[in-house]
């Protein structure tokens, strides 16, 4: 069997896709679904995939961030990017080594995918450098998601009482269940929204995902560390507390 993971954050589309796929490639087995950029990333270095399909947009890292980081964590992994933005992006596709589908995905196009796939497969090949260079051409023509006005704070509790936390003092963010801990340099306090929905909203030059639980605050940084198994650990400025660089997400962070 071919093992391959998914990574749509729209649910209906990823159960589309794989319903296509479960027609277009029977023997695929499909070892992880996926709804953001994290997860992905940390199910392709669990399950070394021999195929990984991507959504280039999706919150917190992008198809692009997790195809850099697998093409280091699982070099033998091929990936196909999944894009809406076909006018913007074709034309970043001229090697013909990366494939794409665009949504909706037809089902001609997704078995001409599968057959590239498959023969590239039996040939041994991997295109890291095809790979490198695509996603930097398609990192600076992708149109950036429409601009909404920069989050300054949220409102989160503590014990009976509800408190407004300016993000420059947000240290990081913490899942915690279906809610997120907030974490200043003073304190803790609950936030009633799941760490996924703030990865869509906050300013991703300043709040950084190193972990699938942990969101930090990159100007609360003091150093960052790696041990030999290639976790980093991560020393805050105005917290005791370290915290941990998961092994999928230290190539990226390198690049922070």
């Amino acid at each position: 069997m071919v093992k391959c993971v998914i990574a749509e954050d729209e649910a209906l589309l990823r159960r589309a896709l794989l319903a296509a796929l479960g027609k277009a490639w029977p023997e695929l087995d499909v070892v992880a679904e996926c709804g953001d950029g994290a997860s992905a990333l940390e199910a392709i270095v669990e399950h070394r995939p021999e195929v990984a399909f991507l959504d280039i947009r999706m919150p917190g890292l992008t198809g692009l961030e997790v195809a850099t980081a697998a093409a280091e964590a699982s070099p033998a992994t091929q990936v196909v990017f999944v894009t809406a933005y076909d006018q913007y992006a074709i034309d970043a596709f001229e090697y013909g080594a990366i494939d794409y589908l665009l949504k909706p995905i037809a089902a001609d196009r997704l078995a001409a995918t599968v057959q590239r796939l498959q023969a590239r497969a039996a040939a041994g090949q991997t295109e890291h450098a095809a790979l490198a260079e695509l996603v930097r051409r398609l990192d600076s023509r992708l149109p950036s998601p429409r601009a909404e006005p920069p989050m300054s704070w949220v409102t989160a509790s503590t014990g009976h009482e509800t408190r407004l936390i300016l993000l420059d003092d947000v240290a990081y963010f913490r899942a915690d269940h279906k809610y997120t801990t907030v974490v200043t340099a003073d304190g803790e306090a609950l936030l009633r929204t799941p760490l996924r929905e703030l990865l869509e909203v906050l300013d991703p030059a300043v709040f950084k995902q190193i972990h699938r639980s942990t969101i930090v605050n990159i100007k609360a940084i003091a150093s960052i560390t790696r041990d030999d198994t290639g976790k980093g650990m991560v020393r805050l400025r105005q917290r005791a507390e370290t915290l941990t660089v998961s092994q999928p997400f230290m190539t990226l962070f390198r690049n922070m």
